[in-house]
């Protein structure tokens, strides 16, 4: 078992940055993939960026604007958000798939982008 918490989101104007930090309870092995999901409104959950031990994806309608890190030093995975746009706006949630497949979710964190 694994806990993850997000922390970061928040209110922006379009343009702007946010920064989102996901703390897992456990070490960050280089087997796990990590990942940030969000969810508008009425709409499915969709993937924002994965990374593994040396690899980084990215959804179409983040690239260039988002990047993604982990420190598995610091049990940690973040999103750097820039150039925020309104349809960004989203309940953010972190996600950690182990080697068997496992997926453990975080609470989520609201990001809300105002045009």
């Amino acid at each position: 078992q694994v806990q993850l918490v997000e922390s970061g989101g928040g209110l922006v104007q379009a343009g702007g940055s946010l920064r989102l930090s996901c703390a897992a309870s456990r070490t960050i092995s280089n087997t796990d993939t990590m990942a940030w999901y969000r969810q508008a409104p009425g709409k499915q959950r969709e993937l924002v960026a994965t990374i593994t031990s040396g690899h980084t994806n990215y959804a179409d309608s983040v690239k260039g604007r988002f990047t993604i890190s982990r420190d598995n030093a610091k049990n940690t995975v973040s999103l750097q958000m820039n150039s925020l746009k309104p349809e960004d706006t989203a309940v953010y949630f972190c996600n950690l798939e182990n080697r068997w497949s496992s997926n453990y979710w975080g609470q989520g964190t609201q990001v809300t982008v105002s045009s």
